[in-house]
């Protein structure tokens, strides 16, 4: 087998001297790549290899960042007061980095306001525009017309 590892000449050792190669060091052999021709394993010390690696995934989730989705909802007839009210909520969600999902909701015959339904969707994705850029435009699913805003990252 083809040994590797630190304060070890590189080579192709038979397992019993392997084995004592890495005895002698008071580490463990272990396998990397058993199907080489030679097999290729290191000299290192497997626990503290393991609690490295854990150590990384640990970082790495730490640094992964969560989804937050924020809801606003619509009526097709929203007045100018509540819009506004609306839209400084998800001014705010935004800035703290949450993605913004609006929509307008279309009760019993509602539905034929459909074109003003869009154009209020599209209305605060404008004026949102500094804040986040759409994700996705407004589309119509069964009795809702939904949007999603995502934030821009900051600097």
């Amino acid at each position: 087998m083809r040994l590797v590892g630190e304060n070890i000449e590189v080579g192709v050792y038979p397992l019993k001297q392997a084995l004592s190669i890495s005895e002698e060091l008071g580490l463990d052999l272990v396998e990397i790549s058993p199907n080489a021709e030679p097999p290729v394993c290191k000299v290192m010390d497997y626990k503290k290899f393991v609690y490295e690696q854990k150590k990384r995934e640990k970082v790495m989730k730490a640094k992964a960042s969560k989804v937050v989705i924020k809801e606003i909802r619509f009526g097709p007839n929203t007045d100018d007061h509540d819009y506004e009210f609306k839209k400084k909520h998800g001014e705010k969600f935004l800035k703290e980095g949450a993605k913004l999902k609006a929509y307008v909701f279309f009760k019993g015959r509602s539905i034929i306001y459909k074109d003003q339904g869009e154009i209020l969707l599209l209305k605060l994705a404008q004026e949102l525009e500094e804040f986040g850029k759409v994700e996705q435009m407004p589309k119509l699913e069964g009795k809702r017309m939904t949007m999603f805003i995502a934030p821009k990252k900051s600097k």
